[in-house]
């Protein structure tokens, strides 16, 4: 006789092959494993695409390097290519590598969060005397100190300053948002982390982060300084970006301010360093994290913001910033990255910590795809939709150009066939700047020049613009600026008071110099 199962079985039934289709579904999409092949055709078409000189991009899955490949050259006009060993400088994604330090400080009860900066700094100082005093450890790491995003970033770029010495020119830098009310990304406090670290240890920045991450985690091809790149080789070129065209530049020093951002890496070693993250600190034969250690990294300690009445493509609903990490979610899934800008090289590491997915590139041009790269290995990793992410944003990248007007905005208020109000000779001399130090201006034939005192790299020739502006002639090409003048300030009797400085650009603010005359 026929066996006909009761009504109640078949309902039970179907419910699981319903549930066991849906456990499927999911798997599949969160365990997917790309096709890489597809993968290098994307990454050629993109480098094509974009024009940047050169990229190496690395992906870590379950705790596995998986894929790890560059593109392009290691220096315009020249034949060698990259490859998952090449040399760049990976920027501000050395700030996880300090705020991982100050973690192990902690672990090891040589530090609190929440000591005061003063404790081990006596002579720290920011815009006013009570923020000075109870500025934290913790608040040097997540931007939230008041001052504004690259604020004093003139003080160190391309500067001889030590690291003490720029941070006791901070107190001269204005406030921006009231103490622990906003985010202002600073590179100089994660400069001054870096001091504090070192007078903890007694040991200097590169030091500690040799002994304490990239022994442990055997990252051989990653230093701190360009005398340790030479001695490693296969490293690439940094490029600035004029007129669409990339034109090598000479790699800059950044051993002073390494903890803000002196890095330089491999996407391979860089693999490491993702895999030790996603494995929250635990390395093949030791722990360097505790449970607490992760946690307060990846907590987030201040708010970006977000719109909420526009739709964005990655379904984020916070943002955030962490100690030395940037946090959001992305399609639903905890996210956590940062990038990179060094002189002619952007980088970016994003993680996906549920999936144990990382996604490092590294590029050695500023017109740089690494969001496009990211997203589209994210959106394979996790079974979403393919989308072309190059296309879309490359088009985005142009048009934020063309809309980028400050420089002939400029050129064209010049006011030609006007003339310097004194003879040269009256506009040479000592300028003083609080936040810098002395900037010089002489005159050689019937020209001017500027040098400034701790930054040589940043001398230039005056041309006459109108009046008594006269546009800057840099010796040396530059990576985030170009067009630029300086106005001689005078008073209703024709004495020069100082100088005021206008070179339009998102990085290196030359306007907070306000540097007077000096008699």
């Amino acid at each position: 006789m026929l066996y006909v199962p009761p009504p109640f079985i078949i309902v039970m039934r179907s419910i699981l092959l319903f549930t066991f289709c849906v456990i499927a579904t999911i798997s599949g999409a969160f365990g997917q494993q790309p096709d890489l092949a597809k993968l290098d055709q994307y990454l050629a078409k993109t480098a094509a695409a974009w024009g940047t000189p050169g990229f190496s991009v690395g992906v870590v899955k379950d705790g596995k390097i998986v894929f790890a490949k560059g593109y392009g050259l290691l220096e315009a006009g020249k034949t060698a290519k990259p490859d998952g060993s090449t040399l760049y400088a990976i920027a501000s994604n050395s700030k996880a590598f300090t705020s991982t330090m100050m973690a192990m400080l902690v672990q090891e009860g040589k530090l609190k969060w929440d000591d005061k900066v003063k404790k081990y700094l006596p002579y720290f100082e920011l815009y006013d005397p009570w923020v000075s005093s109870e500025t934290t450890i913790r608040d040097l790491l997540c931007h939230r100190v008041g001052l504004g995003t690259f604020s004093g970033d003139l003080i160190w770029y391309k500067s001889d300053l030590t690291a003490e010495e720029i941070i006791k020119r901070v107190k001269c830098l204005p406030k921006q948002f009231d103490f622990r009310s906003g985010y202002g990304y600073s590179n100089v406090m994660f400069v001054t982390a870096g001091e504090v670290l070192s007078k903890i240890t007694g040991k200097s920045w590169a030091q500690n982060v040799q002994e304490r991450i990239l022994t442990p985690l055997a990252m051989n091809r990653t230093t701190c300084s360009l005398k340790g790149m030479e001695k490693l080789g296969n490293f690439a070129t940094p490029h600035a970006l004029e007129s669409e065209l990339n034109i090598p530049i000479p790699w800059t020093n950044w051993e002073e301010v390494a903890a803000m951002g002196g890095i330089i890496s491999s996407a391979n070693d860089m693999c490491q360093w993702m895999i030790f993250n996603l494995n929250n600190g635990i390395t093949a034969t030791d722990t360097l994290l505790s449970p607490g250690s992760r946690n307060t990294l990846w907590r987030m300690h201040n708010n970006y913001g977000m719109d909420y009445t526009r739709k964005n493509e990655s379904k984020t609903h916070f943002s955030g910033y962490g100690l030395g990490w940037a946090l959001s979610d992305f399609q639903g899934r905890m996210k956590v990255s940062h990038g990179g800008a060094y002189d002619g090289m952007i980088s970016s590491v994003t993680m996906v910590p549920d999936e144990k997915l990382g996604v490092v590139v590294l590029t050695n041009g500023l017109q740089a795809p690494t969001a496009a790269i990211t997203n589209w290995i994210l959106d394979a990793y996790l079974g979403l939709p393919e989308k072309d992410w190059s296309t879309e944003m490359l088009a985005r990248v142009k048009a934020g150009a063309k809309r980028d007007t400050r420089i002939s905005d400029r050129m064209d208020k010049q006011v030609k066939g006007t003339k310097p109000s004194l003879d040269l000779e009256k506009y040479t001399g000592n300028y003083f700047s609080d936040i810098y130090g002395t900037i010089r201006v002489t005159r050689k034939d019937d020209r001017l020049r500027i040098y400034f005192e701790h930054s040589p790299e940043l001398s230039a020739t005056l041309e006459h613009w109108h009046y008594d502006v006269w546009k800057l002639n840099w010796d040396k090409k530059q990576a985030w600026f170009s067009f630029g003048t300086v106005q001689f300030n005078m008073t209703n009797n024709l004495s020069i008071t100082g100088l005021d400085f206008d070179v339009p650009n998102d990085d290196i603010f030359f306007e907070e110099l306000k540097a007077r005359r000096v008699p």
